[in-house]
């Protein structure tokens, strides 16, 4: 999988949300009839619908590829085949790792789901808040022998129509992210976590039980675990720490781009 592959992913749900506050901002804030509100919201869910069969199939197609790539490099990294090529026309997917391929497969598609079910409901929502403010502001303009709906109540009606789709979904630590912003952390995320489960597997599944942190010059608290020898099983012999409890919040965090590189001996 490349960065364009991501880009790809990233600018639909980009243009997606542009469609979507191009409708709200069309709207005729000065009528906001029962059939308008409908038909916008029929054509938002439009909007989501496509945007959710797009991502699906995005989901399906790199996902198992990422995984591929990565059992081919480790078959070659344990030496059971010289080239990527070669890997890759004698490999198939173990039992544990085509599982695992099925559950990433499902949980990237729900963290996905999760952003247009929400920009759906924020929409909704802010619809039905903005009629009944047009309604109440057509009623005093009344009142008040206005013919129309003054301009700073129509400005902040539409500024409440544009803000609907900026927050995509708002995580257990409560921080709020743009919905381009959370779907490229969600599949780097992912696809870095699948690649590095499926090596991890493969390797045990040839006899291989430690691995070697690649090294890229990381800034952050990431640097000081790259180059570092782990236990793939903790039963493996020695002083190494097992893979499994590094601390997260240091190494193999979020858009974390280290992988584990399969070592037979960890002393050579």
């Amino acid at each position: 999988m490349t960065e364009r592959d991501i880009e790809t992913l990233v600018k639909a749900y980009k243009d997606a949300v542009k469609r979507i506050r191009a409708e709200l901002l069309s709207l005729d804030l000065t009528d906001m009839s029962r059939a308008v509100t409908e038909a916008t919201l029929r054509e938002v869910a439009g909007i989501l619908r496509e945007l959710n069969e797009e991502s699906a199939a995005w989901v399906a197609e790199h996902i198992p590829e990422v995984a591929r790539q990565s059992v081919a490099e480790t078959v070659v990294a344990v030496g059971a085949a010289k080239t990527l090529r070669e890997a890759r026309e004698v490999m198939t997917f173990s039992r544990m790792n085509q599982t695992l391929v099925n559950a990433v497969i499902e949980d990237t598609q729900a963290d996905l789901l999760a952003v247009t079910h929400n920009i759906d409901r924020r929409v909704r929502s802010t619809i039905r808040k903005v009629t009944a403010d047009s309604m109440r502001a057509n009623m005093a303009a009344g009142i008040n022998g206005r013919r129309t709906i003054s301009r700073d109540i129509l400005s902040n009606m539409r500024a409440e129509l544009g803000k609907a789709v900026e927050t995509g979904i708002i995580d257990a630590a409560g921080r709020r992210w743009k919905p381009e912003v959370y779907v490229d952390m969600v599949v780097r995320t992912k696809t870095a976590a699948t690649a590095r489960d499926v090596r991890v597997n493969e390797a045990v599944s040839r006899g291989v039980m430690y691995g070697r942190i690649s090294s890229h010059g990381a800034t952050d608290a990431c640097r000081k675990y790259e180059g570092k020898i782990v236990k793939l099983v903790p039963e493996a012999p020695g002083e190494y720490p097992y893979i499994g409890d590094l601390p997260r919040n240091e190494i193999f965090h979020p858009n974390c781009k280290h992988v584990v590189l399969p070592v037979r001996n960890p002393q050579e």
